[in-house]
């Protein structure tokens, strides 16, 4: 693993309106991370993966992608650092009134000038790198919750992002689906050298797919932990940390 800074957070603050929802984060995640955002229900951690993606504009603080502040880059800078950035939602998003090919092809009709026939390639190649070869035709209403989840990430990879970011990609999912998208994500994390950022409550994922974290406590709306999951579950400093990180049987 690099220690390279990829994202800086510096002291944000999330709010909506007058009300905060996390105060004062302030976390690194570095080249190469499968970076956890986790913490109970309602903490905010939807919310901040919005701020790191370029929804949501913070109260207060910088979120830095190497040495730029988004938020008080450029326009042209923010679409280049967006350019960079592929994001699976937490329902996978897809269109449903196009086949698999044509939810993959559209970043690349959108943002490249690339021939027809080289996008039809590329979303093959995209689909069948997420094990989805020979469903380009399909729709999304004909397919499996899980696979729809790896035709969202087919999508999410179609420009070559340097960064990912997942939102609850286990959701809705039983254990065997949620297991193989886990070994999906870190086989795509080898293959194309990208940095992972997952909102994730899940236990099996925090621990197969996770080096790195931040947890958002929402009695104190801050952080008050963060680094490599496993050790943090067995940290006896931390009780509220290692009683979500082992529900409680610690």
């Amino acid at each position: 693993m690099s220690a390279t800074p990829h994202i800086r957070v510096d002291e944000l603050t999330m709010a909506y309106g007058p009300v905060v929802i996390q105060k004062d984060l302030t976390f690194t995640v570095n080249r190469g991370d499968v970076f956890i955002i986790m913490g109970g229900s309602g903490c905010g951690k939807s919310t901040l993966l919005k701020h790191l993606i370029g929804l949501i504009p913070p109260a207060k603080g910088s979120v830095r992608y190497g040495e730029i502040d988004f938020w008080q880059a450029s326009t042209g800078e923010r679409e280049r650092i967006l350019r960079g950035i592929g994001v699976l939602y937490q329902k996978g998003a897809l269109w449903s009134s196009m086949t698999l090919a044509e939810n993959v092809a559209l970043p690349l009709q959108e943002f490249t000038d690339l021939s027809p026939a080289r996008i039809r390639e590329l979303a093959a190649l995209k689909l069948a790198l997420v094990g989805l070869a020979g469903f380009e035709n399909h729709y999304p209403s004909e397919i499996s919750g899980g696979m729809q989840k790896r035709a969202g990430l087919a999508r999410a990879m179609a420009l070559d992002p340097e960064i990912l970011f997942f939102d609850e990609p286990s959701a809705g999912l039983d254990p065997i689906s949620a297991r193989r998208l886990d070994e999906l994500i870190l086989e795509l994390r080898e293959s194309l050298g990208a940095t992972v950022v997952v909102v994730t409550h899940e236990l099996a994922s925090i621990f197969t797919i996770g080096n790195n974290s931040v947890f958002l406590d929402p009695e104190s709306k801050t952080m008050i932990a963060a680094g490599d999951p496993k050790r943090l579950r067995d940290d006896p400093s931390n009780p509220t940390v290692r009683s979500f990180l082992t529900r409680g049987e610690a």
